[in-house]
């Protein structure tokens, strides 16, 4: 499947998981421009709520094509969830983090100077500044440095130092490609790069930045905090650039169409939908899904007698919709909830781990509460 075929299909996705989905009562279209454009439009009005989706199509059509023609269908990446990947050098050159791994690979395809090439590509990705919003994941588009970078501490030099300033980004960058320099032959070019590992506790060093947010909408919204850290490592592992394809932003991946327009709406007593650029912020993200989870225990949820298995509905609903919580007891609403309540916590899990429809939303429990677990024992 090509890049374009897989973003195009994954659009599908919108109605079909995460953040509650189930509640759209009328189609809503994000600004399918890039990234860095977000910025137009702040706070859609609910008639700015309808817009054809052949707009994501041209953008996607264009941006994926762009990269198929330097890279190849086989070799083509995209940003998600836990997947930073910026194409940069007229996509000659992209950085990609893996979160999940650790592992930070810097590439390029450049026929003339590869290795410079390679060299202004690591300079830029150490570089990259804590501003996702400034950030266009569907274009080559420059990055604009000069704050603290993204990536600091999280990466040491050959001398085990962080990197904050170009000197030393250079540096590193000179000494990678000296003694690490790594070559591959895909089908239609060949690809110099370096992977630059992580340092171990590189998951802690980006939760930390967030510890204050996390503490204030614990508060706000009486939701706990370590299950606030658990869906944040669950849905983004800290990464606050991540992007899904259904369209959820940031942190805690918040649906702009569902999960931000029902705290809009019911919390923050505004109407319209928050922005990407409004979800990219750190900030307003994790106030966004802390506040869903609020509207999940006190509106849509709160028929459930049990604090505990409250507490696993609530976190399967974030995933797949209160509906798919329903459905897994019973196709009648008022008959699952009867059968929800009349089910010991451990037997809500059971069933929630077990039965969900959604394989994807039996997981996501899983993983979650042991997230959670992780944190209370200090280990998350």
């Amino acid at each position: 499947m090509t890049l374009r075929s897989l973003l195009i299909a994954s659009l599908s996705l919108l109605t079909l998981s995460g953040c509650s989905r189930e509640f759209v009562e009328s189609v809503y279209t994000v600004d399918y421009s890039t990234t860095n454009r977000f910025a137009n439009n702040l706070a859609p009005t609910p008639g700015q709520l309808t817009k054809d989706a052949a707009a994501l199509d041209q953008l996607m059509h264009s941006f994926s094509g762009q990269v198929e023609r330097y890279w190849g269908e086989n070799d083509a990446l995209v940003a998600s969830k836990r997947q930073y990947v910026k194409y940069t050098d007229g996509y000659q050159s992209r950085a990609h983090v893996d979160f999940e791994r650790g592992v930070v690979i810097v590439e390029t395809v450049a026929k003339t100077d590869p290795t410079q090439h390679l060299k202004a590509a690591i300079s830029t990705t150490l570089l990259t500044p804590d501003n996702p919003a400034g950030v266009d994941l569907y274009s080559d588009a420059a990055i604009e440095l000069g704050d603290k970078p993204f990536l600091y501490g999280q990466i040491l030099d050959s001398e085990k130092q962080p990197i904050e300033w170009s000197w030393r980004a250079n540096r590193f960058a000179d000494h990678l490609i000296t003694t690490q320099l790594k070559k591959r032959a895909e089908r239609y070019h060949q690809v110099y790069y370096v992977e630059i590992p992580m340092v171990a506790d590189h998951a802690d060093q980006r939760s930390y930045k967030y510890a204050h947010l996390v503490q204030d909408a614990s508060r706000r919204y009486g939701i706990s905090e370590d299950l606030i850290y658990a869906i944040i490592k669950t849905e983004s592992s800290f990464n606050p650039y991540a992007v899904s394809h259904a369209n959820a932003y940031g942190l805690m991946q918040v649906v702009p169409a569902t999960a931000g327009v029902d705290v809009f709406k019911l919390v923050k007593k505004r109407s319209g939908a928050p922005s990407p650029m409004y979800l990219f912020d750190p900030a307003n993200n994790i106030d966004t899904g802390t506040a869903y989870f609020y509207l999940l225990r006190h509106r849509y949820l709160k028929a459930v007698k049990d604090p505990l298995s409250l507490h696993y509905s609530m976190i399967s609903a974030y995933n797949g919709g209160t509906g798919g919580v329903l459905n897994t007891f019973h196709s009648n609403r008022a008959q699952a909830m009867n059968s929800l309540n009349n089910l010991q916590p451990n037997q809500v899990y059971w069933a929630l781990t077990h039965r969900h429809p959604k394989a994807e939303a039996r997981r996501y429990l899983q993983k979650v509460t042991a997230y959670q677990k992780a944190f209370n024992q200090g280990t998350l």
